[in-house]
């Protein structure tokens, strides 16, 4: 059996793909900051170990992979998955703790999961595994107000391109999937209006979480010499092409 670790798994994006990993199958660890969303998650699903900690927490991270590990006997895929927002701000009416706050566990968070999965899938036998990065639509174009998330997302693009290099020999495959109006808490005011470019304020369609949860399915069942490098999923009609 194939085994996941997924980040941010107590809610969103991180419970949908869950679901969707136990279902096809699949030991999952489930890893977030609050056990009572993770054990919510385990419930729904029908499975997979509660693992609470914070990604932003080295010795945490550390503690997490290896409780996974000692359950499933190795790691197969991470999904580099949690993350945060923080509301519409120019640069300068941005606050530090917002900057600090989303830096933190959207780069940061993803760069220590990130060391902990290699370090396993370096050392395990058979050698390998896959990394999947949540990228986001703000991995290429921004929205009005978005520095922090907009500058750790692109900074995303780069640990993929690096971790896809430097996995080579190892037999470790690294993919990113962004991520457009995937109907979750963090997107539901795109339901009553939100920002544009040209200073509207304009409701977004959206669509099923569910999606992207086969999306990373399909990613992680590939054979270790494929890889989906880069892989966009969005609301058919949002106006990510043409922006900006």
């Amino acid at each position: 059996m194939s085994s996941i670790l997924i980040t941010g798994a107590g809610s969103g994006i991180g419970r949908a793909t869950a679901v969707a990993f136990v279902n096809a199958g699949w030991d999952v660890a489930l890893v977030g900051r609050r056990g009572d969303t993770l054990a919510e998650t385990a419930r729904i699903s029908g499975g997979g170990l509660v693992v609470a900690g914070d990604v932003t927490k080295a010795e945490q991270v550390e503690a997490a992979f290896a409780k996974a590990v000692t359950a499933f006997g190795r790691l197969d895929v991470l999904f580099n998955n949690a993350g945060r927002a923080s509301g519409p701000k120019t640069i300068d009416e941005m606050s530090l703790d917002d900057w600090h706050g989303v830096l933190d566990v959207n780069l940061t968070g993803a760069a220590l999961c990130a060391r902990a999965a290699f370090a396993q899938m370096r050392k395990q036998s058979p050698q390998g595994g896959r990394i999947i990065n949540n990228g986001s639509i703000s991995a290429h174009t921004p929205r009005p107000g978005s520095t922090p998330y907009t500058v750790t997302k692109h900074a995303i693009t780069g640990l993929t391109k690096c971790l896809s290099l430097d996995g080579r020999p190892f037999g470790i495959a690294c993919g990113q999937i962004d991520i457009g109006n995937a109907l979750t808490e963090m997107v539901a005011p795109m339901t009553t209006g939100v920002p544009q470019a040209d200073g509207r304020i304009m409701v977004e369609p959206t669509m099923d979480v569910g999606d992207v949860a086969r999306a990373v399915l399909m990613m992680a069942e590939l054979p270790l010499a494929s890889n989906v490098q880069f892989m966009t999923v969005m609301a058919t009609n949002m106006p990510f092409i043409g922006r900006g």
